[in-house]
């Protein structure tokens, strides 16, 4: 194993066709680029001699005790705080079955509430402040803090 170095959200880590993106760390799927997900050492993990993929695994291990991450791909429990004509804002309470200890804030867009006749979404009348809404991370837009998901039933 390697030496750790302290890295912070949305540093780079590697890129996809060298490295695994292990806890801490998530892919861009435009760029096969992976970023660090938290603060915390980065250490790189030789692979298994017995695995089929021989890449080595990046991670980033918290320097404090932290609740759960939000990064793409995970499914999120969120309480909806406003509602815009093409947006609506929400704190996120849980990753996966973990509620969070930070705060997060994430953004349903009116093109992702469903998959046909976007333009026809009403967001005044799919979604109310208060309402708790499970949705899945689409992206992390770092220089803003924001997540953008995805509802999912």
């Amino acid at each position: 194993m390697q030496e750790a170095e302290l890295v912070t959200p949305g540093e780079v880590l590697g890129r996809a066709a060298e490295l695994k993106a292990g806890k801490g760390a998530y892919v861009a799927p435009h760029n096969k680029t992976i970023y660090a997900s938290l603060t915390g050492l980065r250490r790189i993990i030789p692979p298994p001699t017995d695995s089929a993929d021989q890449r080595p695994t990046v991670e980033v291990t918290g320097h404090k005790a932290h609740g759960p991450v939000p990064e793409p791909g995970s499914v999120v429990i969120a309480r909806i705080t406003k509602v815009m004509a093409r947006t609506a804002s929400a704190d996120i309470m849980c990753v996966g079955p973990k509620s969070v200890r930070e705060n997060f804030t994430g953004i349903i867009r009116q093109q992702d509430v469903r998959a046909t006749e976007i333009d026809k979404v009403d967001m005044h009348l799919s979604f109310h402040p208060g309402d708790m809404v499970r949705a899945v991370v689409v992206s992390i837009m770092l220089e803003v803090s924001l997540l953008l998901f995805v509802c999912v039933k």
